[in-house]
């Protein structure tokens, strides 16, 4: 199964089946309650579920009592049927999840990694990393854990072999969704001049990777990546920022039910916000930025005040977008979550009741440190398989 070889799931209707398919799990859900749901006729719900079933995708799942008539057949999604690979490649360090058409993990794997060095050994890693779940064993997941800056060149010699088993291995993979600091054009899959690192400013990555795997590539901030796979999760749950915390700081944003990445893809450039004119120099070249004031406290072992700058910048936002939570995630928040938590919710429940309002926007936290980043890159993936626009672009 690939991308290219899905024509059921390239059907809108069929997608709204799908989905409801995944938001029922294990329990199902009745061809009736799905036309129901969506509107559709029961004769095109019995159509595109059969065509489902063919394709391996859904399954019956017994059946359950009718208040008329004979009992109603449930169906359910196949979650092994298709996997979507998410690469989360950070400053320093990358993180890899193979996941399900459910979204459940089966594979993931951490290493160390140099985003400054040349862009071949960079991709060398990421590749084999790709390689590594997807072929699930012992040997390649010690490989994995033996990446480092010191032996870049011997995975790139063995990252082909990898790809190569982890083929035969029989996964049906549709894709690898890649996560990375901004900024970056999503579209095209190129990276602009990443804050610390402008030497990869128009490197094309997604084309890059898309040739050492063989896969189908989709790339994306970290930060989009993290909050489309919150979103996912937590349906229905209405705008939020997903802040993240870790070697630097930006924010996802998800509104009216979609990442917004603004017309420029540009937007949740959040820790380049200015709240200190004379401030310090920050790596983008300003002044004063809230990701510049606040790693600095975290350097210096002051959490408090790392989470008081944090929730200073939360507050701007939430008076900015009248959002209705904040997320918290990132290394550096997992270390100490509730401290993060309590400080960044004390500073927006202050600003709240400055002016005049009674229910402020609650304030929790990911959990999972980057591992979030690198799921949510997998929805990059197969998100839009289930119907969810993977973000709004104004393009």
């Amino acid at each position: 199964m690939s991308g290219a070889n899905l024509p059921t799931l390239r059907s809108h209707n069929a997608a709204l089946v799908l989905e409801l398919l995944r938001v029922a799990g294990e329990r199902g859900i009745s061809r009736l309650e799905i036309a129901e749901r969506t509107g559709l006729t029961p004769q095109a719900v019995s159509k595109i579920t059969a065509r489902l079933r063919a394709e391996g995708l859904a399954t019956e799942a017994g059946h359950r009592a009718s208040t008329g008539g004979k009992p109603r057949t449930v169906l359910r999604l196949v979650p092994d049927a298709g996997h979507a690979i998410g690469l989360h490649l950070d400053r320093d360090e990358l993180t890899v999840v193979l996941v399900d058409l459910a979204g459940t993990v089966a594979e993931s794997r951490t290493a160390p990694l140099d985003f400054g060095a040349p862009a071949d050994e960079v991709l060398a890693t990421a590749a084999y990393a790709v390689a590594s779940v997807r072929g699930g064993g012992v040997g390649a997941v010690s490989a994995a854990r033996d990446v480092d800056a010191g032996s870049v060149s011997s995975v790139r010699d063995g990252g082909a072999g990898a790809v190569s088993a982890a083929r035969l291995a029989g996964r049906p993979v549709l894709g690898v969704g890649v996560a990375v600091p901004g900024p970056l054009d999503h579209r095209g899959g190129v990276l602009h001049r990443v804050t610390g690192f402008p030497q990869w400013d128009g490197y094309p990555l997604r084309d890059a990777l898309a040739a050492r795997t063989g896969l189908p590539v989709v790339v994306d901030k970290d930060t989009n990546a993290a909050a489309l796979g919150l979103a996912v999760r937590a349906a229905g749950a209405g705008d939020f920022a997903y802040l993240h915390l870790g070697t630097g700081l930006g924010a996802g944003l998800v509104l009216g039910g979609e990442v917004h990445r603004g017309a420029r893809t540009g937007a949740g450039e959040f820790g380049h916000q200015t709240v200190q004119l004379d401030g310090p120099v920050c790596d983008c070249g300003g002044r004063g930025c809230i990701e510049a004031l606040c790693l600095a406290a975290v350097a210096r072992g002051d959490v408090a005040e790392a989470a008081r700058v944090l929730g200073t910048g939360a507050a701007n936002l939430v008076g900015l977008l009248d959002i209705d939570r904040v997320v918290l995630g990132g290394r550096t928040v997992a270390a100490d979550p509730d401290a993060y938590v309590r400080g960044v919710r004390a500073v927006i429940d202050e600003r709240a009741r400055l002016g005049g309002v009674d229910a402020p926007v609650p304030v929790t936290a990911a959990g999972g440190g980057d591992r979030p980043v690198a799921e949510g890159a997998a929805q990059l993936v197969l998100a839009p398989l289930f119907g969810r626009v993977a973000g709004a672009d104004g393009g």
